[in-house]
């Protein structure tokens, strides 16, 4: 049986508002990673921080090798978060081609699936490829050098 005019544009707008509300909440999603991602940095000065003031004060160099040591996990850890967010991009890119006219067929709230495609699509070069990122590099790399040239000088 063929759906009539009426019932075919009924179905589409429903679609569409269907994409729309997942559009939004995944730009929501990643404005909420960004955030996440300051309190990362914010970590990890704070931690640096301390252990760079202790080490010198107490002229202890393996408190600054410590320093050395988190601000390198902590520059992992944001790239790890950084790829988590990225994955959602692909999701965005395909409901915006929608809005745009160019993709046919397109299922709604598949974010999750789209997710997780993308995460096992990019692996390792990907996350690689995010840690030489300035915004994800900065404060992390620049703090670990700054310790690991004062650990060497103590």
């Amino acid at each position: 049986m063929e759906q009539s005019v009426g019932t075919k544009a009924a179905a589409a707008a429903q679609l569409d508002g269907q994409l729309q509300a997942e559009y939004f909440h995944l730009t929501s999603l990643i404005d909420s990673f960004d955030q996440k991602s300051l309190t990362i940095k914010a970590w990890s000065v704070t931690l640096a921080g301390i252990l760079a003031g202790s080490g010198a004060f107490f002229d202890r160099p393996a408190l600054l090798w410590v320093g050395v040591v988190g601000s390198l996990l902590f520059w992992l850890v944001e790239g790890h978060w950084k790829a988590f967010q990225s994955a959602h991009y692909a999701r965005i890119e395909k409901i915006e081609a929608h809005f745009r006219g160019e993709v046919d067929e397109i299922a709604p709230f598949q974010s999750a699936d789209s997710w997780e495609r993308s995460r096992r699509a990019g692996g390792m070069k990907e996350l690689l490829r995010i840690l030489r990122w300035r915004h994800v590099f900065l404060p992390h790399g620049l703090v670990a050098v700054a310790l690991l040239v004062a650990a060497l000088v103590l």
